[in-house]
């Protein structure tokens, strides 16, 4: 059987030409309105937590709404809604959550299902990392992490907003990770900026959620390598 060479060329063409035209979506997250303050960690002045405290320089506050100077707002999960893509978190490079301070840090984050998600202790005191999930689908876990201990890795099944976890060993530490079943999401910094990388071409609707200020969603089109959208979340009104 003589194979046609174009038959070849074409095809190969064609996947390239959807390569080259994939893009990233870029923008910038504002917050409107006056978010309330932040409140101070009293807890970890006293005594019986003293290890923690004499961690710190400066008073531990709530970082519930983190803006910049031109309202810029950190820690907005921004993802594509009811897109196709299949996860890659089996492959995809772990996220690190480490204990600094008696602190979770980053305070928010996100992963895919199927990724690492790798717990140190940085710290020089006992801390349980205990996830306490929504989705059946994920499983919840309660484990202890010694001063210098091995780093615990954990994954989820399931997709799911700001999964918490805590340690009850010190009351005051959360964190928050959204759980998607695709790689097309992203965190805005502190600068509120945020980027979702390669992006096939096609119609979207962009969801960005924050704990406090709630969701916002926007349509936007990728047809032509990248494309912009930001977005403004408002401070609730107080109840």
């Amino acid at each position: 059987m003589r194979i046609n060479p174009r038959s070849l060329i074409i095809p190969a063409l064609a996947a390239g030409l959807q390569v080259a035209t994939a893009g990233d979506i870029t923008g910038t997250i504002t917050l409107s309105g006056t978010p309330p303050p932040e409140r101070v960690n009293d807890v970890i002045t006293q005594p019986q937590y003293a290890d923690c405290g004499k961690m710190h320089t400066e008073p531990v506050k709530t970082e519930f709404y983190v803006v910049g100077p031109n309202k810029e707002l950190r820690d907005v999960v921004v993802s594509i809604k009811n897109i196709s893509g299949k996860s890659t978190g089996a492959s995809a490079e772990p996220l690190i959550l480490d204990q600094k301070g008696c602190l979770y840090v980053p305070y928010i984050a996100a992963v895919q299902t199927g990724q690492k998600i790798v717990v140190k202790n940085s710290d020089p005191v006992l801390h349980n990392v205990h996830d306490t999930p929504n989705n059946p689908a994920n499983a919840e876990k309660n484990l202890a992490q010694t001063p210098g201990g091995s780093d615990l890795t954990l994954s989820f099944a399931g997709p799911e907003d700001f999964l918490k976890f805590k340690c009850d060993v010190h009351n005051w530490m959360f964190a928050y990770v959204t759980v998607v079943d695709h790689p097309y999401f992203s965190v805005s910094d502190k600068d509120g900026k945020f980027k979702i990388a390669n992006v096939p071409p096609g119609k979207y609707t962009i969801e960005a959620a924050h704990r406090k200020a709630g969701k916002v969603s926007k349509e936007i089109e990728v047809k032509d390598g990248n494309a912009t959208l930001d977005f403004a979340l408002e401070v609730p009104a107080a109840k």
